[in-house]
């Protein structure tokens, strides 16, 4: 890992940890967890127990209270080897960011201790199907009954749909039109009856999966409500600015990658009596490609040294999640196209331009997050919705 302003040295030498364990237990099931399709359950359970999972929650919570910043160094390192496997430490901050600050105590801590040692799978049910990016605009039902609320409805493209121990879920409390101001979420048992699970056949992010999660007459008690009724979707949201930064990190790390492998491809392969690298059609794109991919990458470190910092960081994340999954595309794909057909046959470098594909479209479009830079900077008033 190159010096910058952001890693110090005791950050440097736990990315140096990650670094040892993902080259040595996650790359080399890289293809065939995406061949499969299914997650290793055993290898989580590995990676939470060297504290790779969480650290920047507090250790009463199962982290390690070492910031964000450690989180993005490890999933740098664990996205290098395997974008999808890294998708659990991403879902995992995500929730328990919102676990801790949101769940009621006797119900959150034992799942954050859990998701921490990587003993359990959490996923993030936003997206409905006829609303994806409008996502104030939710229809599944969220009814109270007595000590109960009763979940109905339907969420769609779920990371880990089908895989997942627990569920973040976000549904109306309020009335039809209420938007935003009338969305609650709760912490949903994925083994609760009522709960039937469809996966997806994705281009990309195999291993991890995608799908829809249906709901039927789900009871689920009043304490595992995470914020206020009819507040969730503006008190949970929040957290995203967070995994937007990870998001960026994760993408382009797969970026760095590829682009040191074909450095290294283009000065062995001979082509008209010289090596590639002689060819200034072959170098330029890949030197422009570099340079933006290591500006991109101090982009999203600056959002997570800010998160740390207790500064604004809502515009620094919505760069980094809209460029840094387009960016770490076009980088890999003339990662690519150096490598000739080599480069399009099955294998790391066609798997990893289909594995960073999807953070174009899920966890925010460009297009939103666009906007939301554009209100930070206008201010709401100026932009609207």
């Amino acid at each position: 890992m190159p010096p910058n302003p952001y890693v110090d040295e005791d950050l440097q030498a736990l990315a140096e940890h990650a670094r040892r364990f993902a080259r040595g237990r996650v790359a080399p099931g890289f293809l065939e967890r995406d061949q499969h399709r299914v997650l290793d359950r055993a290898l989580l359970r590995e990676m939470g127990a060297l504290g790779f999972i969480c650290p920047e929650l507090p250790e009463r919570l199962g982290g390690q209270g070492l910031g964000c910043l450690a989180a993005g160094v490890i999933h740098e390192e664990i996205a290098r080897a395997d974008l999808s496997f890294s998708y659990l430490n991403l879902l995992a901050s995500l929730n328990g960011q919102i676990l801790s600050r949101y769940g009621a105590p006797e119900v959150a801590t034992p799942w954050l201790h859990k998701l921490a040692r990587g003993e359990a799978i959490c996923a993030i049910a936003l997206t409905e199907p006829h609303a994806g990016s409008d996502a104030a605009r939710l229809r599944l039902r969220i009814d109270r009954d007595g000590d109960c609320y009763v979940v109905d409805g339907e969420k769609t493209s779920i990371s880990a749909a089908d895989q997942a121990d627990i569920a973040v879920v976000f549904g109306r409390t309020g009335t039809p039109g209420s938007a935003a101001h009338g969305v609650t979420a709760l912490l949903v048992p994925m083994n609760t009856p009522g709960i039937t699970t469809r996966r997806f056949d994705c281009h990309g992010q195999r291993a991890i999966g995608r799908g829809s999660i249906f709901f039927e007459n789900v009871r689920i008690p009043l304490n595992h409500r995470l914020g206020d009724e009819n507040e969730g979707f503006v008190q949970v949201m929040q957290g995203f600015d967070f995994s937007r930064s990870l998001i960026g990190l994760q993408c382009l790390s797969v970026a760095r990658a590829a682009l040191e492998e074909t450095w290294q491809y283009i000065t062995g392969r001979q082509a008209f009596g010289q090596p590639l690298s002689a060819f200034q059609g072959v170098t330029h794109p890949l030197a422009r490609y570099d340079t933006e991919v290591e500006g991109a990458r101090l982009l999203c470190l600056q959002g997570l040294w800010l998160k740390d910092q207790g500064l604004p960081h809502t515009a620094e994340a919505g760069m980094a999640k809209w460029w840094g999954p387009k960016l770490a595309y076009d980088a890999i794909h003339q990662c690519l196209l150096c490598h000739g057909h080599g480069g399009y046959d099955r294998g790391r470098m066609e798997q990893r331009l289909r594995d960073v594909l999807g953070f174009q479209i899920g966890d925010g479009t460009a297009q939103i997050m666009k906007t939301i830079i554009a209100r930070t900077r206008a201010g709401r008033q100026f932009v609207p919705a």
